[in-house]
């Protein structure tokens, strides 16, 4: 005899044939994506503990070029006894972070797109498969302007004093700089992900141009060291020129959505 109205054991066969999750449920899920994630990260710290002494060579690398192309007297110090070994411990977390992003960013979209609709599914996915490989391109392009930014930094201290520099300072400006010019490369693909969801237009983007500049100005400034006004606005410019690219995109885009609406008349109707 079946009581209408209560249901006992077939409540998880229900929820698979309706696709919905309890709360219950969903911190369940929600605990094991992060054990996953946590996991894959730690696994990648340990990869990266072995990995730091040729990351930190790199890294420390255009010091050593000044030092041979100017024949100027600086080198990397360590302040205190721990220095070193917190510096190693830092560098073998951010690789891990790094090597390990596939997984935890699986996990975290395994998590969201349940809930997503398919039109919702088709952007996530988008912009993931578009910003992650322009995040590690702008990633790239840091490593590759670090020496000139160095040599610029380290050109004001007069060539007969010593240039000692800190490690943990040091890596901290390679991660800003690094990072911004990440977030810089994304910065577009963001915008047109609105544009094309339909939550913003081209002519929004346009007239917000003042706030995005000061924006801008804003974060560069916070990326970049105290006072180092020519780096914040190395960084500035290229992320302004890809403001306007991404206008330009949504300018298009609104054209071609336009195109496809039905003609109105002068009185509101559809003709």
């Amino acid at each position: 005899m079946v009581v209408q109205g209560v249901r006992s054991a077939p409540d998880k066969g229900a929820n698979k044939r309706t696709g919905k999750m309890s709360l219950g449920q969903h911190l369940l899920e929600l605990r094991k994506r992060l054990f996953l994630a946590a996991l894959g990260i730690l696994v990648g710290a340990i990869a990266g503990w072995f990995l730091s002494s040729f990351v930190w060579d790199g890294l420390r690398e255009p010091i050593y070029a000044i030092v041979r192309a100017q024949n100027r007297n600086a080198q990397i110090n360590y302040p205190d006894i721990t220095s070193a070994f917190d510096l190693k411990l830092r560098i073998s977390f951010y690789v891990g972070l790094i090597v390990s992003s596939p997984m935890w960013l699986y996990q975290i979209f395994a998590f969201l797109t349940p809930g997503l609709t398919r039109k919702e599914k088709q952007y996530t996915f988008g912009f993931f498969f578009t910003a992650v490989p322009l995040f590690l391109a702008g990633c790239a392009a840091g490593w590759y302007v670090l020496p000139h930014v160095v040599e610029l930094m380290t050109s004001f201290a007069p060539r007969q004093d010593a240039a000692l520099i800190n490690a943990q300072n040091y890596f901290d400006f390679v991660l800003k700089l690094m990072i911004a010019i990440g977030i810089a490369f994304v910065l577009p693909v963001f915008i047109v992900l609105l544009n094309f969801a339909g939550v913003i237009s081209a002519r929004s983007i346009i007239k917000s141009w003042r706030v995005a500049m000061l924006v801008i100005i804003l974060f560069t400034a916070i990326a970049t060291p105290a006072a180092d006004l020519v780096s914040m606005f190395l960084l500035a410019i290229p992320m302004v020129v890809l403001y306007f690219a991404a206008y330009g995109i949504a300018v298009l885009h609104d054209r071609r959505v336009a195109r496809r609406l039905p003609p109105v008349g002068s009185d509101g109707l559809l003709l």
